[in-house]
């Protein structure tokens, strides 16, 4: 009986947490960071080429870094003594949270309950995303900005 349990106890660490999707568990890396205009039109939301990470895990935690490839370097060489514009292009160029995920595989979507966030005014929210997964790519859809705008994040499985 002892083993049964242990095996049991095992198995089940093993398993995700309730709400969470064995499919999304793993690393992710960015292959579009993009936004839908209101006109409907998809155009690049941090360049050309972003540059990110997703990582979800199996107990619900979650990690969302994405990155602007030209960023402006400060010309101080000291993150204390940037300039207003360098401020402001390390901010509009980066975009960076992490908490706990729950996947709604019937509706679709991921809620992301953020604990902190790049952009401040996101710590202690929840996000709610549809998302698609296909294959080993995965995107989300965040819901529209102020100016109409809604961001598009397109990973891809990280390989070994």
């Amino acid at each position: 009986m002892t083993r049964l349990l242990l095996f049991a106890t095992v198995i089940a660490a093993a398993m995700p947490a309730p709400g969470q999707s064995s499919s999304l568990v793993g690393t992710w890396t960015l292959s579009h960071a993009d936004k839908i205009l209101p006109g409907g039109k998809q155009v690049p939301d941090y360049g050309a080429d972003p540059h990110g990470i997703a990582i979800f895990t199996e107990d619900g935690r979650y990690v969302v870094e994405v990155f602007r490839s030209d960023r402006t370097k400060f010309a101080s060489n000291d993150r204390a003594t940037g300039t207003p514009e360098e401020y402001k292009d390390a901010l509009m160029s980066t975009s960076a949270h992490f908490g706990r995920y729950a996947v709604d595989q019937q509706s679709g979507t991921i809620r992301f309950t953020v604990d902190r966030a790049s952009f401040p005014n996101w710590d202690g929210t929840s996000r709610t995303c549809t998302f698609v997964l296909d294959g080993d790519t995965l995107s989300w859809r965040t819901p529209p900005r102020p100016d109409g705008s809604i961001p598009v994040t397109i990973l891809e499985r990280a390989r070994r």
